[in-house]
């Protein structure tokens, strides 16, 4: 898609779009039941074109919704479970030596899809991330001097158990920066539950379910078209004072022994213009950018000692940290889409 230089028409684009990702909610649903806020940010991610990492225990559906999505969104996607003894070219791929024709070929490994799921990140160790650090930040893998690009849209996906679990590491801030968001989610509601298993009642598989209940409402050509149309999302100055100010409060924070980089502000405005879109919006509101903070800044800041000993927790630092920032009153705002 072009750079849209007529307002009629760019509303018009965002009305289709948002059109567009509200029937992807509603075939989700058809499956997935429950974690609205991870479905949420998981779009925001496809639309702004960014990885999701994801902390939660087993068992709460990320393998499921990661399959759903793909046949919605028409992307071809694989799953990588994490394990202490997973090496870097089990994910990447390696050269292997074809006695036929007397040569190394390269077999590419289950990094080369559209939509991975890296379930257990934090079960290997760092030499393994690595393998993802290139593929998330360029969207390409080298091996032995040569460079494979992988195939846009390249969505990552990743889950971690929480770091009091046994077998589990710490992601080093180089592998955690690489991800646009991070999603804390816990067990579903009562009502959800209940509305999960009468999802089993029929003795289906689930599998059946998404073929048959779910049909395809995007492809690839679509979603890189959408992600094009979120950079034309008007923002004004006073948004972008709003966010800058935001992130610099953290460095100033007592109770931040690292606060965010300037990489942090980018991640919040590209989220802010995907949240916008998903709106119906062509323009950026405050609240695009205060709802979206936690989930861009609880994985790049450290909490400094004090904090710890206080018993206080990343999110709640950051949002007092919030409370602390003057809002911003744009003016001059365009007509929302009804």
């Amino acid at each position: 898609m072009d750079q849209i230089h007529d307002k009629a028409e760019l509303l018009e684009q965002i009305q289709i779009s948002r059109d567009l990702l509200a029937e992807v909610r509603e075939q989700l649903a058809h499956v997935f039941i429950g974690q609205q806020e991870l479905v949420h940010q998981v779009l925001c991610a496809l639309i702004a074109d960014g990885h999701i990492l994801v902390e939660s225990l087993p068992g709460l559906g990320k393998t499921l919704l990661v399959k759903t999505l793909g046949k919605l969104l028409g992307l071809e996607y694989r799953r990588i479970q994490f394990t202490p003894d997973l090496m870097p070219t089990d994910i990447t791929g390696s050269h292997i030596f074809n006695m036929a024709e007397k040569q190394f070929e390269f077999q590419p490994g289950p990094i080369f899809t559209q939509f991975l799921l890296a379930d257990e990140l934090n079960r290997s160790p760092a030499k393994t991330h690595a393998a993802l650090l290139e593929a998330m930040g360029e969207r390409q893998v080298t091996l032995d001097n040569h460079s494979y690009p992988l195939r846009p849209p390249f969505l990552v996906m990743a889950t971690q158990n929480p770091i009091e679990s046994e077998g589990t590491y710490n992601l080093p801030e180089a592998a955690l920066d690489r991800f646009l968001v991070k999603v804390v989610i816990d067990y579903p509601h009562e009502k959800e539950e209940h509305n999960i298993l009468r999802l089993y009642l029929n003795n289906q598989y689930i599998e059946e379910r998404i073929e048959h209940e779910v049909e395809t409402v995007l492809t690839a050509k679509n979603l890189l078209a959408i992600q094009r149309l979120a950079c034309q999302i008007h923002v004004e100055e006073s948004i972008i004072s709003y966010i800058t100010s935001i992130v610099r409060a953290t460095r100033h924070n007592s109770y931040l022994y690292l606060g965010a980089s300037p990489r942090a502000s980018v991640a919040l405005l590209k989220i802010a213009r995907a949240a916008a879109l998903l709106a119906g919006r062509a323009y950026l509101v405050p609240d695009d950018v205060a709802e979206n903070v936690l989930a861009i800044l609880r994985h790049r800041v450290i909490l400094a000692p004090e904090a710890e000993i206080e018993g206080r927790n990343v999110d709640d630092v950051l949002k007092e940290s919030l409370a602390g920032v003057p809002v911003p009153r744009p003016t001059n705002e365009p007509a929302a889409l009804s």
